[in-house]
């Protein structure tokens, strides 16, 4: 079985669609015969509204600034898409930040699921139809550290270990709750690490890439021996069509690509990926992050056997792209650090007092 995609002329709202994610989602998406891509952002700092330059130009595609937080946002962002699927994105993302200030964490990714889980059952309701599919994107973070040779599945229990991993669990459960007890049809989503263009410059490859390029030492938690699964983001977004796509009532699906790697060798693959004539990338370890899981791995063969999708890229192609955008796209780069006031320093160390 092979996966090709076919979303013959289906109505999204996508939550989050200016972020890394989202904007490659909704590209895929729009390929994939979309009828109409409503996207639903908060232009938060990791948000960037240039990542969607190419879907703007496409006239099944539309743009609302808006949180998730905020029913009437929710409200009127469904009544503007009328969506089969409503695909949610939205989220605070970045574990160290997580550690330094949980509440936007447990205020976006916990208390806005819930406003738009709600949203979805009132504005059908009220338009006399049946609830949009809810399709929620959650982490391989929340089932937490495994030992060397196990992989986890859609049964493996929680045990997330980071604010962050914390409030994505909370956020799986309550899908789980309003399907139960509301009706409301779902499909979640556990990804590993992903990687590739638009990713905002916090993240390990964008840090490391950005620093490498400007002859500076790329930042190494603890011992670098941290182990993550990694995934390129358009086969991330392809997956999560195969998710929508797939047969049955409430599902979640585990999407991995196979691709464990050490911290320390994601960065050597990282230095072989860089220009001819670029300075050696140099590693500098610092103290690692409170908490830090050693070893998180997928197993994506329900994704695989009941839909055919597979990821198309391998590491080391996946990361030779990426430096080739990142290198292409100055422009990009200084725009999210203008807006964010982010200059690549050290965060996750312990809880910032407001």
């Amino acid at each position: 079985m092979s996966f090709r995609p076919d979303l013959a002329g289906r109505r999204l709202l996508v939550t989050g669609g200016a972020g890394f994610i989202g904007s490659a989602f909704v590209r895929v998406a729009l390929a994939a015969g979309a009828g109409r891509v409503v996207v639903l952002d908060a232009l938060t700092y990791a948000a960037q509204r240039e990542s969607l330059d190419g879907p703007d130009r496409d006239e099944r595609f539309a743009f609302r600034v808006g949180d998730v937080r905020r029913s009437e946002d929710c409200a009127a962002a469904l009544a503007a898409a009328e969506p089969d699927w409503v695909v949610h994105l939205a989220a605070e993302s970045h574990v160290d930040r997580s550690i330094e200030r949980p509440a936007p964490f447990l205020e976006t990714n916990v208390l806005g699921t819930a406003v738009l889980l709600e949203a979805c059952l009132r504005w059908a309701e009220q338009a006399g139809r049946e609830p949009p599919l809810l399709i929620h994107s959650s982490t391989d973070e929340v089932f937490g550290d495994l030992p060397e040779g196990v992989r986890a599945t859609e049964d493996s229990p929680y045990r997330p270990g980071s604010p962050y991993a914390a409030a994505k669990a909370a956020a799986d459960h309550l899908v789980r709750a309003w399907g139960r007890t509301y009706g409301l049809r779902w499909r979640i989503t556990h990804s590993g690490n992903n990687y590739g263009p638009r990713q905002f410059p916090e993240k390990l490859i964008p840090l490391a890439l950005l620093r490498a390029l400007a002859g500076e030492p790329a930042p190494l938690y603890g011992d670098g021996g941290q182990i993550r699964d990694w995934i390129h983001v358009e086969d991330h977004a392809r997956a999560i069509l195969a998710a929508g796509l797939a047969d049955g009532g409430g599902r979640a699906f585990c999407v991995g690509a196979g691709e464990e790697r050490t911290n320390t060798e994601l960065l050597g693959l990282l230095a072989e990926a860089l220009p001819a004539g670029t300075p050696p990338l140099r590693i500098e370890h610092v103290a690692d992050r409170p908490g830090h899981d050693r070893r998180y791995a997928l197993d994506p063969s329900r994704l695989i056997r009941e839909t055919g999708w597979r990821p198309t890229r391998g590491l080391a192609e996946g990361l030779a792209e990426t430096v080739r955008w990142y290198r292409e796209n100055p422009e990009w780069i200084a725009r999210a650090r203008a807006r964010s006031g982010y200059r690549g320093e050290r965060l996750g160390l312990g809880l910032r007092r407001p």
